[in-house]
């Protein structure tokens, strides 16, 4: 049977990935600042189940934050009561709802409200007092550090950092939507307090992730790609780029020329080496050069070309015919001069990968005609 929920954020962050997530063949009902309470209302009556994600954090106010989180939560689960049925509810709450503070006081009031709602009807609930959460489409210059900095980096605005030691606990938007669509499959993760925890969570220095992303940013230009040692790099890379400007996608490689056609590198990496693209226009010859240590592949993407190896100590010459149209990865081996010629009428464009990046000091390459 087809389900409905409610989701009250629609619109914030998590709403917004959760929404985009979440099975195409549910009713999703879409609460949001913009809807009146009589939408509530009728939501309220058609839901099977409610992802609670709506709160104020950033207010003009501090009586704001009462209103917002407690008292729109109130308001929820009185209609909720009205209809008499089983409706579970997941609500996002903060770990700030253990400190004294303001926000961190209105957070709290929600969770006893909501608990209370569990004792008087039965429903299951979900209270998940949620650390720092980063990902894409999170405001920035709002309450997320990660976002602000994605933004401005991404623009090669200066970003302030009070104190560089300061250690956020964060988890991805991919792992809390993933959380919550487990706990909507009543297969939630609880402690024994009662709440409910996302799995994977990162600790991490504020000195830590901007050094990261400044080197997101030089990457484009040095084409030196980060290594992603760790599932918290390849998110935050992932976040930093959705913030690019619209007009800031693209950037341009150095593309050096000459009698052949034109080389140009690509992507670098400590951990993977590097790749280039060539043109080479017809007749020509690339490469009659062989490597000690260094490896390569040769992928000729457009074009005839015939790829000759021969071992420095010996004197039969290996040819391979390759061609755009039949895909075929050639490997460079150690000890074997190797050259790519240009056979056909049109330029010849070659994707290689070396395994490592290009030293110029040491270059481990040695010219000798195949």
């Amino acid at each position: 049977m087809k389900r409905t929920v409610l989701v009250t954020g629609a619109n914030g962050f998590i709403g917004k990935n959760l929404i985009a997530t979440l099975d195409t063949n549910m009713e999703i009902l879409k609460y949001d600042i913009d809807n009146s309470v009589n939408e509530l209302k009728d939501f309220c009556r058609r839901a099977d189940f409610v992802f609670h994600l709506a709160g104020v954090n950033r207010p003009l106010e501090v009586g704001e934050f009462e209103k917002g989180n407690s008292g729109f939560t109130e308001l929820l689960l009185t209609m909720l009561r009205e209809n008499n049925k089983k409706v579970p509810v997941l609500m996002t709450s903060s770990i700030q709802a253990e400190i004294d503070n303001p926000y961190g006081q209105s957070k709290k009031n929600a969770e006893s409200l909501l608990e209370d709602y569990a004792r008087e009807t039965g429903n299951p609930v979900y209270i998940y007092r949620l650390p720092n959460v980063f990902g894409k489409w999170c405001r920035p210059n709002y309450n997320s550090v990660i976002a602000t900095w994605c933004y401005n980096i991404s623009r090669g605005l200066p970003i302030q950092i009070n104190n560089p030691e300061t250690v956020l606990s964060l988890v991805y938007i991919d792992d809390v939507v993933q959380e919550f669509i487990h706990a909507f499959n009543g297969s939630e993760s609880r402690m024994d307090n009662g709440f409910c925890f996302v799995t994977r969570t990162f600790s991490i220095t504020l000195h830590q992730i901007a050094n990261t992303l400044e080197a997101f940013q030089e990457s484009r230009s040095s084409l030196v790609m980060p290594n992603f040692e760790g599932e918290f790099e390849r998110f935050l890379y992932a976040t930093y780029l959705s913030y690019f400007p619209e007009n800031g996608f693209s950037y341009d490689l150095e593309m050096k020329y000459d009698q052949r056609g034109w080389l140009a590198e690509f992507i670098k990496s400590p951990a993977m080496g590097q790749i280039f693209i060539s043109r080479t226009k017809p007749g020509i010859t690339r490469g009659n050069h062989w490597h000690h240590s260094k490896v390569e592949k040769f992928l000729v993407i457009e074009g005839d070309a015939l790829i000759r190896f021969r071992e420095i100590n010996g004197t039969k010459v290996i040819e391979y015919s390759v061609s755009g149209d039949k895909l075929q990865v050639l490997d460079i081996p150690t000890g074997y001069t190797h050259s790519i010629e240009n056979l056909g009428k049109t330029d010849v464009i070659t994707l290689f990968w070396a395994d490592e990046i290009f030293n110029a000091e040491k270059p481990d390459t040695f010219y000798l005609e195949v």
